[in-house]
């Protein structure tokens, strides 16, 4: 299914407005909306899914920051008069929705958070791939997953494009070390909505300690591992991660509503 992206006030975005409740999906580095393809089809008709397109390579270089991409997501949420989000993350989206959640408690209902950064991640290695060097590129995205095969060629060639793009990469690398900068060890404990933490047991990016670690330090959370997978398991396991997220947004609107 296609989404049309709109554009107003200089957002970019799409909104299914399938329902009252927003659910903000934050997607990470070298995010995509097919990761988020199998979440946006299942929820689109029952809740508000709302994917704003995060300008990492659009920012002045100045301002290429995680507080930067906060800034935005923060901005769009106002502009939007969203009362209440659910808020999910992957990666350095995730990082993004816990810093947006510490800043903005009062608008928040829930967060969900699957493979996230923000403790401790591992992207490129210690160097970035040689520009044109597209197998590395292959295995480095197929890394990602515990099925390499869910890295598809049109992902790939996506990695590949950014990488190879000089302006994009200096944001990318510029991005990465502002989010190793912002670690929220000694901040988790203020997170107070309930927090649904969906995690690979074999993500190689933000591994299995990584998840147990932000459970341990988020006070409502509840932690669910999906086994045989990677770092993206709403893209591996669509169907699971669905039911996950279905029932913890049930329980939460129920509480609210009670």
């Amino acid at each position: 299914m296609n989404y049309e992206i709109t554009e107003e006030e200089g957002f970019r975005f799409i909104e299914t407005k399938g329902g009252d409740e927003n659910l903000l999906l934050l997607h990470g580095l070298f995010g995509a909306l097919s990761n988020f393809q199998g979440i946006i089809d299942h929820f689109s008709k029952t809740h508000n899914v709302v994917v704003p397109m995060l300008p990492i390579f659009e920012l002045p270089i100045r301002k290429v920051s995680v507080s930067g991409l906060v800034d935005y997501v923060a901005r769009f949420v106002e502009y939007k008069e969203y009362n209440k989000i659910h808020v999910l993350g992957n990666s350095l989206g995730g990082h993004i929705a816990l810093l947006y959640v510490l800043a903005y408690p009062e608008r928040v209902s829930s967060v969900i958070l699957t493979g996230s950064s923000g403790l401790f991640e591992s992207a490129m290695g210690t160097s970035f791939p040689k520009r044109g060097d597209y197998e590395f590129i292959r295995k480095k995205t197929e890394a990602t997953f515990y099925n390499p095969e869910v890295a598809s060629k049109e992902l790939v060639d996506e990695v590949y494009d950014i990488v190879n793009d000089r302006n994009k990469a200096i944001r990318i690398i510029a991005t990465a070390k502002s989010a190793v900068r912002h670690n929220l060890g000694d901040k988790l404990h203020q997170v107070k909505a309930p927090t649904l933490l969906v995690w690979g047991r074999d993500d190689n990016v933000t591994p299995a300690f990584v998840g147990e670690k932000f459970n341990e330090l988020i006070e409502h959370s509840r932690l669910i591992f999906v086994e045989k997978c990677g770092h993206a398991p709403m893209m591996e396991y669509p169907e699971q991660f669905n039911k996950y997220l279905g029932d913890f947004l049930e329980e939460v609107s129920a509480k609210e509503a009670g």
